[in-house]
């Protein structure tokens, strides 16, 4: 019987770290979609008390926090006989989620060597460089405020073979980066996407209302 090969090519989400020190080791592709996706929006007001002029001013863009699940599930591959599954179950997968929250071992071990020597100063690690990606128009710098990992199934060596997680994320605008910051042009895509999205909708409702299909009076 042959199979239908009309239905679409599903979009996968995903979280990629960038790190020039181990670029591979914080990809992490949804293995299945999450069903939905929470997203608070806070306005940023330039707010300067007994000054009615400045009611409407904005000091930037606003403050967005998503906020997701998503799951990882070895049965397939052990299914398969797939060798990774099979000695590590899902933690690199996991492992992959939580070493954007690490700071790397090499920058660890230099500092603390940097502090035997007496070294007056020694620099916080920087996260990788981190984008949440959730299809083409949704290509986003964020920083992981937290996440929680449920571990549901195990193999007999304790591997977890099933997992979830929820995730918190912080949407970073151009405001958290220098202009010459990959972060800043990407943010400002972004920002030019959906302003154009906003007038296509706009549109639409205008149309509505001009054709008598909805009256706001």
């Amino acid at each position: 019987m042959a199979t239908y090969s009309g239905s679409p090519k599903l979009t996968k989400g995903a979280i990629i770290g960038f790190d020039l020190l181990n670029p591979l080791a914080s990809v992490i592709i949804f293995q299945y979609n999450p069903k939905t996706l929470t997203r608070r929006i806070e306005g940023q007001i330039a707010e300067q008390e007994g000054s009615r002029t400045e009611v409407m001013r904005l000091k930037g863009a606003p403050q967005e926090t998503i906020t997701l699940k998503i799951e990882v599930d070895a049965t397939d591959q052990l299914e398969r006989g797939d060798s990774v599954a099979g000695s590590m179950g899902v933690y690199p997968q996991l492992s992959a989620l939580e070493m954007l929250l690490y700071p790397k071992s090499a920058q660890v071990i230099l500092n603390t060597v940097l502090l035997a020597a007496g070294t007056l100063e020694v620099i916080p690690t920087e996260a990788p460089f981190t984008l949440f990606i959730w299809g083409i128009k949704r290509v986003l710098p964020v920083r992981i405020t937290g996440f929680t990992i449920t571990e549901e199934e195990y193999d007999p060596s304790l591997n977890p073979i099933r997992a979830s997680a929820d995730l918190s994320l912080r949407v970073l605008t151009y405001n958290d980066f220098s202009v010459t910051h990959p972060g800043y042009a990407l943010f400002l895509a972004h920002q030019v996407v959906k302003e154009t999205m906003a007038v296509v909708g706009s549109v639409g409702n205008i149309g509505a209302v001009a054709g008598g299909n909805i009256s706001l009076f």
